[in-house]
């Protein structure tokens, strides 16, 4: 008889349009409002956004910081750095330039600042744009060193026979070339229910798993829950499982050689999504010379369980 858990941190109280927990990008399905905004949060944020994303804002800010500075020098005097065009449009285009040049520190000398004011302008934006650029650089670094868990989830939750029981499966996998040294996961079952209250409330269960550790993984691993008499869903049917309103929710943890350290990984199922009665291609085989050959894109293949 499969006992409940304490909530794991999600939280006990459900709704019948409930969404999952986990986004499948891993993330947290959560909505923050009235957040309040601080530096730090900002470093988080360019931290962890996409690097589309990233360096969309660094063009972003580059552009606004050199209009500002270009708006300055429009307003002392063009006829400090060079001859007037006559056109507000190319003084503009010019004073943009000649921001840039300094704010890069670049300096190509087709234009230089006269007098005090325009030399004490453009003094404060090269230090602003030595400012700026070391800032970029350490959102760089911190991007790049940032510890990230690099494991592929396959796209399917499977359920079929496995040693004579109905299993519930799913795959594995790193998306490099790196060796995942003592993969260790967590598995929780969270299943939402109507309580007398007429409320939706979750439950939590912890799966047992065939082997929850191992070693290292260079291949891929087929996570396996035997559904028997310790399994939260051995009460229920086949055709059952797959109307539950239920997320399997995942945590892999493992030691990353390139960091140095362990990193952490989380994702999710939902039961209505599960593949019935299918098999997973093995996704490595050997070739002629012996070495071991893996093909990252049988990580989701599938075909139908014909030995039932």
């Amino acid at each position: 008889m499969a006992k409940r858990i304490k909530d794991p941190g999600v939280g006990t109280s459900s709704d019948k349009k409930a969404k999952r927990f986990i986004s499948l990008d891993g993330s947290f399905n959560i909505k923050h409002i009235n957040k309040p905004k601080s530096l730090s949060a900002s470093y988080s944020y360019l931290i962890e956004v996409s690097w589309v994303v990233f360096f969309l804002w660094v063009l972003l800010g580059y552009i606004l910081v050199n209009t500002f500075f270009a708006g300055i020098y429009l307003m002392i005097g063009m006829s400090h750095i060079t001859a007037p065009t006559g056109s507000v449009f190319y003084d503009f285009l010019n004073a943009f330039f000649f921001s840039a040049q300094t704010i890069t520190t670049v300096g190509y000398g087709g234009m230089s600042p006269q007098g005090v004011l325009f030399g004490v302008v453009s003094s404060l934006e090269a230090l602003v744009g030595l400012l700026s650029f070391s800032f970029v650089t350490g959102l760089l670094y911190g991007r790049f060193s940032k510890p990230r868990a690099n494991i592929r989830f396959s796209d399917v939750l499977v359920l079929r026979k496995h040693k004579g029981i109905d299993s519930l499966m799913f795959r594995l996998m790193s998306r490099n070339t790196n060796v995942m040294i003592r993969p260790h996961i967590e598995v929780t079952l969270t299943l939402s229910t109507e309580n007398e209250e007429n409320k939706y409330v979750n439950n939590f269960y912890q799966l047992k798993l065939e082997r929850s550790a191992i070693t290292y993984l260079p291949t891929t691993w087929t996570v396996v829950h035997p559904i028997n008499d310790k399994s939260p869903l051995i009460d229920y049917r086949r055709e059952e499982l797959s109307k539950l309103h239920g997320e399997i929710l995942i945590l892999v943890s493992y030691y990353d050689e390139s960091f140095a350290q362990e990193v952490h990984q989380v994702h999710s199922y939902m039961l209505e999504d599960m593949r019935m009665d299918h098999i997973f291609e093995k996704a490595f085989y050997h070739e002629e010379e012996g070495y071991t050959v893996l093909d990252h894109n049988k990580l989701n293949r599938t075909y139908p369980d014909t030995r039932k």
